[in-house]
């Protein structure tokens, strides 16, 4: 039996497993030890598990500005797809955002992996005329003395 929780410490390296699975080639800088630390600063409660006997099996990251919510870094354990982990991850989401007032709800599929796009529009997400832009910002200089003082093994 699968259940659904916020996540905690002691899951850090499921997470990390699952996410090296379902996103192999991903960039650096949405890697567990990256992302995780800077999504528990807001919203914590946002960033979901599923768990089976123990195990992470599945994961949700949420975000809310207070105008938009957005749903990240979806992924189950290819061997436990098919059995509604993803959707009941995606469905307890919604339900915090919800919560803190959220009325829309946004997500983005990397063109490479467009066969999850079926998923989404099963449970009511539609593709909508958008262009997606980005644009990396250099480091602050808090997270360029934390990464010289790692380097170093410094500690201040």
């Amino acid at each position: 039996m699968v259940s659904i929780a916020s996540y905690a410490d002691h899951h850090f390296s499921g997470v990390e497993a699952l996410w090296n699975e379902a996103f192999p080639h991903d960039n650096p800088w949405n890697a567990a030890k990256t992302s995780i630390p800077e999504k528990l600063k807001v919203h914590p409660e946002l960033l979901l598990v599923a768990i089976e006997q123990g195990t992470v099996v599945g994961s949700v990251m949420g975000g809310y500005d207070g105008h938009r919510g957005w749903i990240y870094r979806a992924a189950v354990l290819k061997s436990h797809r098919g059995q509604g982990i993803g959707k009941a991850l995606v469905e307890e989401v919604e339900k915090r955002l919800a919560a803190l007032g959220c009325i829309k709800v946004n997500l983005q599929v990397v063109a490479s992996n467009a066969a999850v796009v079926g998923f989404y529009r099963s449970l009511g997400y539609q593709v909508e005329e958008r262009v997606s832009m980005g644009k990396h910002l250099p480091r602050s200089g808090a997270h360029l003395a934390e990464q010289a003082a790692a380097k170093t093994g410094s500690g201040g």
